[in-house]
Parts: C-alpha cells; sequence; structure tokens
C-alpha cells in the first residue's frame, strides 16, 4: 500500500464537502423559492402605454403656437431663429421670470418698439417640441438623443396613435416620421425595476417580471390570487402633482419621476399623520413656479395641490402657510403631505406613501392576459416533479450498477451526482441570485443530472480502461485525457445555452439555462474533479494488488 494521505484530505474533496455543508445552510437560511408551477398563483401580461416617435415640426409655428398660448396673445412675432436661440416679440408685457417659470431655457427680456416686450431665448427646437408634445397630449415626453437635426426623437409616455399625432403636428406644419409602440431599453428596464420593488415586498415569493418586446411585460406572482395581482401590478401607474388653477380647472407640475425620496408616515405636531417626501431640484423647481405663477404662494387655499394616481386623485390639500412664504423665495425640496389625525389619518397616511413610492413609473400599464394556477394543482406539480426526480435517481443508479456491479464505483457516482442536486439548489437558493423553481428549472437539473453521469462515466471508463486501476503516471494521464473531454462537452453545453438567456423573453426558456449552465459548471469544477480523487483512492491500483497477493 502507498503512504500517501487518505482521499478524503485532498483539497479538491474538502471542497466537495464544504460546498455540500454551505448549500444545506443556504436552504435551510433563505429556503428555495418556488415558481406559480409549483406553489400555484397568478400571471400577468401587461402592456406599457407609450410610443417611440420620429418627428419634424416648423420651429417658427412652435414658437407662435406655444408661446401665444402660454401668453395668451395670438400675435406673436418671431424675429430670428437659431440653432440655440430664439428672439420673439410679444404685444404682451411680461418679465424674465413669468418667461424662466415655462421651463423652456433661460431668457432676456427687453421691451418692444411700440410696445409689448422681446424676448430672447436660449432654447432649441427639441426642448421646444418636447414642450409643445407634453402641452397637447397631456403627458410625459422625453427626447431622445438623435444624430439628425430635421427630424427629433421622442418617447411618448401615453397610449397614442399615429394618426392622433399627426393631427396635434399639423398645427405646427409637422408629421410623424416613424412610429413603434413600445418604450426604449431603459424605460422598460426603469418599469421594472420600479415595479419590482412594489410588487416584491408583499411576500417571501420571488416575483419575476420578463420582458417580451418592447412593449410587453410578464409578471409571475407565486402564492397571489389574480384579484390581488390586478391590484397590485395594475394599481402602479402614472403619479402627478397638478395644480388648481380656478374652479375645477387643474395644471400639471410633475411627475412622479421627480420624487427622489419618501419617508415613513409620522405624527406631526398637533397629532395629524403625515408622509415626508423629497423632490428633486428639478421637481422642486417646477413646484415653486407653479405655485407662484398660479397664485398658491398668496392664495393657498384657492389654489391645491392634487396628487394622481392613474389620473385617480389620491390627496389633494392646499401648501401651508409658512411653504407657501417660504417657497417664493427659494425651491422647497423637502416636504410633509399631511393626511389627518387618528386611525384613519394613519391609514390614508400609509396608502399615500405606497402611491408616493410606486408613483415614478415611467409609463402607465394595462393588463393584456392573466391566467391562474390553482394551488392543489401547483401542489400536485410539486409531487409529481420529486417523484420523477427520484425515480430519474432509481434509473441511473440501475444502469450504474448493470455496468460497474462494484459498490466501490456505484456508491461515489451516485453520492457525486446527488451532491450536484444539493449544490444546485443551494446556489438557487441564495437571495442575491434570484433563481426560482418551476417545471423548466426542475427539466434543467434532471438534464444536468444526465449530463453529470455521463461526465462521471468517462472519469471512470477512461481510467479503468485496462479493467484495473492503474499505478499514478498512468492514472493522472487518463485523467487528464477524460477531463479534457469533460471541459470541451461542458463548453457546448454553455455555449449553447447562453442564447436562450441572452436572446429569449420567455421566463421559463431563461430559466431552464440558468440552471443548465449553473448546473455544469458546479460539477466542472467541483463534484467532478472530486468524483476523480474518490475513485482513485477506492479502487486499489494493479501494482498495489500484486505487493499485497505477495506479502
Amino acid at each position: 500500500m502507498t503512504d500517501e494521505e487518505p482521499f478524503y484530505k485532498n483539497i479538491r474533496v474538502v471542497i466537495l464537502i464544504l460546498a455540500i455543508l454551505g448549500s444545506i445552510a443556504s436552504i435551510a437560511a433563505y429556503h428555495l423559492n418556488y415558481g406559480i408551477d409549483l406553489s400555484g398563483g397568478s400571471w400577468l401580461q401587461v402592456q406599457l402605454q407609450a410610443a417611440v416617435v420620429q418627428v419634424n415640426a416648423d420651429e417658427t409655428k412652435l414658437i407662435q403656437v406655444e408661446f401665444g398660448k402660454l401668453l395668451n396673445d395670438p400675435n406673436i412675432i418671431v424675429n430670428s431663429v437659431y440653432a440655440s436661440s430664439v428672439t420673439f416679440t410679444t404685444s404682451k408685457d411680461t418679465t424674465k421670470n413669468t418667461i424662466d417659470s415655462f421651463g423652456l431655457g433661460i431668457s432676456n427680456v427687453t421691451s418692444a418698439q411700440g410696445g409689448g416686450t422681446m424676448v430672447t431665448l436660449q432654447t432649441t427646437k427639441g426642448a421646444l417640441l418636447q414642450q409643445y408634445l407634453k402641452d397637447s397630449l397631456n403627458a410625459d415626453v422625453q427626447e431622445i438623443p438623435s444624430s439628425s437635426t430635421s427630424t427629433l426623437m421622442y418617447e411618448i409616455r401615453k397610449a397614442v396613435t399615429e394618426n392622433d399625432l399627426n393631427a396635434i403636428l399639423s398645427n405646427v406644419s409637422g408629421e410623424v416620421v416613424t412610429f413603434k409602440q413600445g418604450v426604449t431599453p431603459e424605460t422598460r428596464d426603469e418599469t421594472i425595476k420600479r415595479l419590482s420593488e412594489k410588487l416584491n415586498p408583499i411576500s417571501l415569493k420571488t416575483i419575476t417580471i420578463t420582458p417580451i418586446g418592447d412593449d410587453y411585460l410578464l409578471i409571475d406572482l407565486p402564492g397571489v390570487s389574480i384579484e390581488e395581482a390586478r391590484d397590485l401590478a395594475l394599481t402602479p401607474g402614472k403619479f402627478e402633482i397638478r395644480i388648481q388653477v380656478s374652479g375645477n380647472v387643474t395644471e400639471h407640475v410633475l411627475y412622479g419621476d421627480q420624487i427622489v425620496g419618501v419617508g415613513v408616515p409620522e405624527q406631526q405636531s398637533g397629532g395629524a399623520w403625515g408622509v415626508p417626501f423629497e423632490l428633486s431640484d428639478k421637481g422642486a423647481a417646477a413646484l415653486r413656479d407653479a405655485a407662484i405663477k398660479y397664485g398658491a404662494v398668496t392664495n393657498p387655499n384657492a389654489h391645491y395641490l392634487s396628487m394622481y394616481l392613474d389620473n385617480d386623485l389620491v390627496f389633494n390639500a392646499p401648501l401651508a402657510s409658512d411653504l407657501a412664504r417660504n417657497i417664493q423665495s427659494v425651491p422647497v425640496k423637502s416636504m410633509v403631505a399631511t393626511t389627518g389625525t387618528g386611525d384613519a389619518g394613519q391609514t390614508k397616511a400609509k396608502e399615500l406613501q405606497l402611491h408616493l413610492r410606486a408613483g415614478a413609473l415611467p409609463v402607465n400599464v394595462n393588463e393584456a392576459g392573466s391566467g391562474t394556477v390553482p394551488a392543489p394543482l401547483g401542489a400536485r406539480f410539486k409531487e409529481q416533479v420529486a417523484i420523477a426526480g427520484i425515480i430519474a435517481l432509481f434509473l441511473v443508479a440501475f444502469v450504474v450498477s448493470f455496468r460497474y456491479k462494484q459498490k466501490n464505483i456505484i456508491v461515489p457516482m451516485l453520492a457525486t451526482s446527488f451532491s450536484e442536486v444539493i449544490m444546485i439548489l443551494g446556489f438557487a437558493s441564495l437571495p442575491f441570485i434570484g433563481l426560482e423553481l418551476d417545471l423548466a428549472t426542475i427539466a434543467g437539473i434532471i438534464a444536468v443530472i444526465g449530463t453529470g453521469v455521463d461526465h462521471l462515466i468517462i472519469i471512470t471508463d477512461e481510467v479503468l480502461a485496462g479493467g484495473v486501476m492503474p499505478p499514478g503516471k498512468v492514472y493522472l494521464s487518463r485523467i487528464a485525457k477524460a477531463f479534457a473531454i469533460i471541459f470541451a462537452a461542458a463548453a457546448t453545453v454553455v455555449v449553447a445555452m447562453l442564447p436562450l438567456i441572452l436572446a429569449m423573453d420567455s421566463s421559463a426558456l431563461r430559466g431552464f439555462a440558468e440552471i443548465t449552465i449553473i448546473g455544469v459548471l458546479i460539477g466542472v469544477f467541483i463534484a467532478r474533479p472530486a468524483y476523480a480523487v474518490i475513485i482513485q483512492g477506492m479502487l486499489v491500483p494493479e501494482e498495489e494488488k500484486k505487493f499485497e497477493d505477495e506479502d
């Protein structure tokens, strides 16, 4: 016999044992996340209400129409138009503060000959057209950088048709050049992020959101009824703050994306409940300008601020007297929305906090499809999958036993295969990984078991090519040859799975590919090297057998 250390002290085996123990601890601490296939729940397919368009318009007409409306002057005369500035004359007497409050740029205002005002405004055609679309559509419109100066690209964050847009642009001698329903990838990703922040805290289960093209999202909500799913997923939408002008007439002030922080509900002095929130610099300036423009700083009770979520009023109140006074001199970023006293005030404060946090969705979402998996059916799927996994292991055990008929080979091979499953599940349970088990991922694990057994058979057949365990140098040579085959096969599997992750929108296909890649990598870098050491330690080389016989 040799004097080498026992195989179970080899670093590869130690790593395998630690990985198994770590996986068991992870499963015990974080538990496994099951998809709606196995735990029941609901799914929703939602459409993002937006369009990406390329349009053009006459800049002179834009100035005349936009400032004609803003200044209530149908006789705007455009004096000059340059790339970064315009000069026009209005018959109205106006001030620099008034022009600047429109948010179109910094102005220089002088008296015009014969009366009126001459305005030189540092602005661009893109900014003018963006503001025109915002006002005409009553929607958030974002300019998309483009190399073209004649046509401009925008993301209109509202449901709109090409015909509607052409009708609006006809007033400024413009037209739609290209039109596509949907959003930009950046807006889609931001919507997914904010929906996830809204939806995932409702339970310990992982809620997955998968993009489908540019204008659809597929939302899986395990353990949630279809009614609750609709309430949770479709409620977050367009959050907007508007200011009362006169009577029931209101004007837009800012959208939810200008809310950069929301605190927890707290009681104010006097016992009233309130929700502290913070505006961005741009949002604070917009609120100040609107309050000054419409008189909320001098007569707050006649100019309420109203908060809307999906065009539904969720809160309205006047500016507090001290806030109205302070906001005249400097934009105020931090403020509190007061909801009342007692339990009713606290309940309203909690609801408003939820709206403020969820209200920054870039676009509205609309249900395009839905479905459910009843919890009993999910439980039945879980049982069936468990039975299928056990049957798969028994079949593997039968085939391996029939082939080798040696417990020193059968036991390590089956134990290694089972350990791979434990390590995959442990990795999937980690909270920062975010994998959930559904029928597709279970299929991926079963596929990994099959691939793993193939690799273990390659190792076993290679080292036992002569019917017995070879001496050390021959063993190392054969192991090197076996792992060359294994690495090539593993690389082929990984490459084949990558397109499903990178190009496919289906969450099922992505889950299958991800779990397969994870399983293959765990097997190749942890399980297979350990098995090679274990099999060497448990099978006696031929030269040692001869030595023992002679002894």
